[in-house]
């Protein structure tokens, strides 16, 4: 189980996030900087207790509307030679651990090996601030654990989804809107669902 240290992180993860995600293709800021604030979120354990796994949902309100974007972020002790270079976000100085490799973990095989067990039912969300707690917001619907095949695909605009009404394996989660409106909405499904 992942340990939660309450301690600086320098640069911090919404700096960080904010020269990055201008950057992506599924940015909807255009050419603006964002003004990013956390919304919502939760962690998984990596099973060899080597990588840092966390699924942040960050609001951009710098824009005519706040965007909800899910940033599914890996934080490693050295540089990864399994990822590809330019997932790389940055490094951090982290308080108690040292220098953190942050990498966009849409591109880490630790991160979507244990979403994929996560959508079949095999790895349990954990609080994204606690240590060792269980996360019962973030749910699963859809087909059953026999049932599911494909490659887990990341939902990186979040949107407000009421019904959940769908036989496509997924991960429901919430986030709060800058005006203290909590919703929910899809941020994982199976692909091949």
């Amino acid at each position: 189980m992942a340990t939660i240290h309450r301690t600086t992180l320098e640069p911090t993860k919404l700096e960080l996030l904010t020269g990055w995600l201008p950057e992506q293709s599924w940015y909807e800021g255009g050419g603006q900087s964002p003004a990013l604030v956390r919304a919502g979120g939760f962690r998984l354990d990596d099973p060899e207790g080597e990588v840092g796994i966390e699924f942040m949902i960050v609001v951009d309100t710098g824009g005519q509307r706040p965007v909800a974007y899910l940033t599914p972020l890996s934080y490693r002790g050295s540089e990864a030679k399994d990822i590809p270079a330019d997932a790389l976000i940055g490094t951090s100085e982290h308080g108690v651990l040292g220098t953190r490799w942050i990498y966009d973990g849409d591109r880490d095989p630790v991160v979507r090996s244990q979403l994929e067990a996560l959508l079949r039912g095999e790895a349990e969300p954990q609080k994204q601030s606690e240590s060792n707690t269980p996360d019962p917001t973030v749910t699963v619907h859809g087909a059953g654990p026999g049932e599911v095949t494909g490659e887990a695909r990341i939902t990186r605009v979040l949107r407000q989804e009421d019904a959940v009404d769908s036989p496509a394996r997924r991960v429901v989660t919430g986030w709060t809107w800058p005006d203290g409106t909590a919703v929910r909405g899809v941020v994982a499904t199976f692909a091949g669902a």
